[in-house]
């Protein structure tokens, strides 16, 4: 019996960065943008930071400026499905789960919402941040009349924010209840929002 062998491209090669370069490489620019600021990091002290090359940047981003975006939309990615598997559960669980990924992950947080990177290079595509803020206009939709659902979901997401905000920021006395004052914020947002 004759066995077939296909031909080998002898100009292929073996991948040289995968996911888990891929994910590095974002957690190290989330990393420092939010410790240095984004001016003050370059390609070679991110790639340096995760282990690898410049080379590894360019190929899985292409730049500077992708890379911000990548990071931000990894970050959208993130929050948007954790806030999509709260969503069974209501509008609370939504408020608790975006306060508990935003303590998870304050240097995505702080990227995405700090506004340090927002230029029109540095921009997540609109249907990525509206994926994101999908489950909580779903859960208002059933509690509000349909012109008011976005405002309410604008609303809402003020709410949870500036407590989220402040709490990251440190910016309070000092034996602040966070739990307390997060689950009054939320209490808050059932009662604004009553279910039908």
């Amino acid at each position: 019996m004759q066995q077939r062998y296909g031909k080998l491209d002898p100009m292929a090669r073996p991948p040289l960065y995968d996911d888990a370069l891929r994910g590095r490489l974002l957690h190290a620019t989330a990393e420092m943008v939010d410790q240095k600021g984004p001016e003050r990091i370059s390609l070679r002290d991110i790639a340096q930071n995760a282990g690898t090359s410049t080379s590894a940047v360019y190929a899985l981003f292409g730049g500077r400026a992708e890379l911000l975006v990548a990071v931000i939309e990894h970050g959208f990615a993130s929050f948007g499905d954790a806030q999509a598997a709260a969503e069974p559960q209501g509008l609370r669980t939504l408020g608790l789960a975006y306060r508990s990924w935003a303590m998870a992950n304050p240097a995505l947080y702080r990227l995405m919402f700090g506004g340090g990177v927002a230029t029109d290079d540095c921009r997540p595509d609109d249907a990525t941040m509206s994926t994101a803020m999908a489950p909580l206009v779903r859960a208002l939709a059933a509690r509000v009349d349909e012109p008011d659902v976005m405002a309410a979901a604008l609303t809402v997401w003020a709410q949870v924010h500036g407590a989220v905000s402040l709490e990251l920021a440190g910016v309070t006395p000092p034996l602040v209840p966070w739990d307390s004052v997060y689950d009054a914020v939320v209490d808050a947002v059932e009662r604004a929002f009553p279910a039908r």
